[in-house]
């Protein structure tokens, strides 16, 4: 933008990496190792919390493991708008980063160690860690390629091909060979210590990896030229009064959240005595924080399109960027399942032998991952090859795409459900390495597609905030997939849909209503950006 001083891409003196500036080496293994914490928990977290505590978990319904993982799962998310604007305002991408992998290395320590007390400080400890970290390496990525330059696809998809090496390795050592590993229980037994203190070696994993990350990112600064190195620059005059009509809409949104709160927890009616002891249940706080998300969503937009836009062309991108902002929630509403019900699908219906080895559902998570890792090179070239010839699919229609492909992986598991397990019995995982391979594909339609687009929209004054805003969006995607094995399970039941495969009948049903509207809107917004003044004219017909 004019008004703003963008970060000089940095190419590294010459150097490259797979063709692409040297920086990328640096944020591709830092993102990898961050990844490798965060996967390797959630890999075994929803079964740690639902094992009995005398096995060494919480002890909580399955339920209630949802529960935490939409919280958690959501709050992690939602903290990049936070942590993509303390790095737009005061200390630069670079040092959010290094500060939020710190602090991450913290969480996994407090999470390490072998008490429940810790448990809510270390998961805490992680959500401002990763609202610091996330948004802004993602950002610094995009600050490493010009504007115009038709490698930033293919750089975002060589950037997740890193979250996803970190993803494939994490499950198998945190989850398979520690946390949920019948040999190390058996070899602490012999040492005199607890078997349980399993899961906290797969925690203490974790935190080793974020270390190596915080390590490597330090070491590989060098090599980022002025990508994230300072806040964006202010322009005169441009710190004024919050408009009263902002201040109205933050207003209103607190009060309709503190009146479902009031609602829900039935204030009016209860003593002091009765709220602290029987209003407070977790469902209720799930229910609330939901509302929350869906309010704080609807207000960063009206904010953002009425009073932050500076021009039509700026109003013009925040209205491209709610289309991405519905896709992206949509996709991990479905896709991030995999840490929740398929999690417990793999739990309780795969059998535990596969080609002769003993598997925990853990292995199965760092499917994805393998797929992501064969196939993104696939995809890098394909968006290439397609961008010369002029031939490449808008962005919103990569997503259109992408949905139809999550409906498809759904359907991968219905002879499964319909079949053996409708009877009482359980499936080969084999048919879980169909649903990761379909789910995949669609991942890589999205994700990468999805982190690309929204840089390439975000004034520079707005990048790290930007990219929080694709983060809520995640986070609103993890509350759905959190709370869908119980809520949408209740809805299929409602409807007298078959009792094992209902759910995913609703799945599949809203993932294709999502690929619909995509599709109808993803003409309009490529007409929306065909006049950007600051793309060339043949970016801008691709939809971009």
């Amino acid at each position: 933008m004019s008004d703003v001083a963008a970060a000089k891409p940095a190419n590294g003196n010459g150097k490259t990496f797979f063709g692409h500036p040297k920086g990328l080496q640096t944020l591709f293994f830092t993102e990898m190792w961050e990844r490798f914490s965060y996967y390797g928990m959630r890999a075994f977290l929803v079964v740690y919390i639902s094992t009995s505590t005398a096995l060494g978990g919480r002890g909580e319904s399955k339920a209630t493991a949802g529960i935490y993982y939409a919280l958690y799962g959501s709050s992690i998310y939602l903290a990049s708008l936070p942590g993509g604007w303390i790095a737009d305002r005061f200390i630069g991408q670079r040092m959010a980063v290094l500060f939020g992998g710190i602090i991450i290395m913290m969480g996994h320590i407090a999470l390490a160690i072998p008490t429940h007390a810790s448990f809510i400080p270390g998961l805490a400890l992680l959500v401002v860690g990763t609202g610091l970290l996330k948004p802004n390496v993602s950002t610094i990525v995009g600050q490493l390629y010009a504007k115009s330059d038709v490698r930033r696809d293919a750089g975002y998809t060589i950037y997740y091909m890193g979250i996803n090496i970190g993803a494939l390795l994490a499950p198998i050592i945190c989850g398979q060979l520690l946390a949920e590993s019948q040999d190390l229980r058996a070899l602490l037994k012999d040492m005199g210590i607890s078997p349980n203190a399993a899961w906290h070696f797969g925690f203490g994993a974790a935190a080793v990896g974020m270390a190596f990350g915080v390590v490597q990112f330090v070491l590989g600064w060098k090599h980022l030229g002025d990508a994230g190195k300072a806040p964006a620059k202010r322009i005169a005059g441009e710190h004024k009064p919050i408009p009263p009509a902002v201040l109205g809409i933050i207003a209103a949104g607190a009060a309709i959240i503190g009146a479902f709160i009031s609602w829900r927890f039935d204030w009016w009616h209860a003593d002091w005595w009765r709220f602290y002891s029987n209003a407070i249940d977790k469902q209720s706080i799930a229910d609330c924080f939901g509302v929350g998300l869906g309010v704080i969503s609807i207000a960063v937009f009206v904010i953002l399109h009425g009073f932050v836009a500076r021009d039509t062309d700026e109003k013009r991108r925040v209205r491209a960027m709610m289309v991405m902002f519905l896709g992206c929630l949509s996709f991990f509403g479905l896709f991030e399942q995999a840490g929740s019900t398929l999690s417990l699908f793999a739990e309780d219906k795969v059998h535990r032998e596969l080609l002769g080895f003993h598997v925990t559902q853990s292995f199965y998570q760092m499917l994805n991952a393998l797929f992501v890792i064969a196939l993104a090179p696939v995809f890098a070239a394909l968006w290439i090859a397609l961008a010369r010839k002029n031939r490449e699919p808008t962005s919103v229609t990569k997503f259109s795409i992408g949905m139809v492909i999550t409906a498809l992986s759904f359907v991968t598991l219905l002879p499964a459900l319909l079949g053996p397990i409708a009877d009482g019995g359980k499936v080969t995982g084999f048919y879980l390495f169909g649903f990761y391979l379909v789910s995949t594909l669609a991942e890589l339609c999205i994700s990468p597609v999805g982190l690309s687009t929204m840089n390439k929209l975000a004034p520079d004054r707005l990048a790290g905030f930007v990219m929080g805003i694709w983060f809520l969006a995640t986070a609103v995607g993890y509350y759905i997939a959190g709370r869908a094995e119980a809520e949408v399970g209740s809805l299929a039941k409602h409807f007298d849909l078959h009792p094992t495969a209902g759910l995913f009948y609703l799945l599949i049903l809203f993932a294709l209503i999502i690929a619909l509207v995509l599709y109808l809107l993803s003409g309009p917004v490529k007409r929306m950006l065909s006049t950007e003044a600051d793309l060339p004219k043949a970016t801008a017909r691709r939809g971009h």
